[in-house]
């Protein structure tokens, strides 16, 4: 019947989406959302404070951005080390924990966190 066909491009695009086999077009539209996020502690000796941030960069150019003369906080210092991380499927899940992280404003919370993810050798 026509009126069953009218529906049937309707149907395929919303009923026969699959998630697990995006297409090219939808990750070149969707650009970051499917890269991989992730937060980190930074620690300074020197100035003996942490820092929490989240990033979809590779962890170790992030670093040493981190390590060089900038105006921003860590830019104050050049000894700053991954201390820390958790790697999510999305840039705001990252941003969420970050948040979260920073709303303990909690030195012994993170120093909890930093503790408990260490892995005997």
């Amino acid at each position: 019947s026509s009126a069953g066909s009218e529906h049937l491009p309707y149907k395929q695009r919303v009923g026969g989406s699959n998630p697990s086999a995006p297409t090219y077009t939808s990750l070149l539209l969707l650009g970051d959302f499917f890269m991989q996020s992730i937060l980190y502690i930074l620690y300074s000796s020197i100035a003996d404070k942490y820092y929490i941030g989240h990033t979809t960069e590779d962890l170790s150019e992030r670093l040493r951005k981190h390590n060089t003369h900038h105006k921003g906080f860590t830019g104050k210092f050049k000894d700053w080390k991954v201390v820390y991380s958790e790697v999510f499927s999305t840039k705001e899940e990252a941003y969420k924990r970050e948040r979260e992280v920073k709303l303990w404003k909690s030195r012994k919370r993170v120093e909890q966190l930093i503790a408990g993810s260490a892995h005997p050798a």
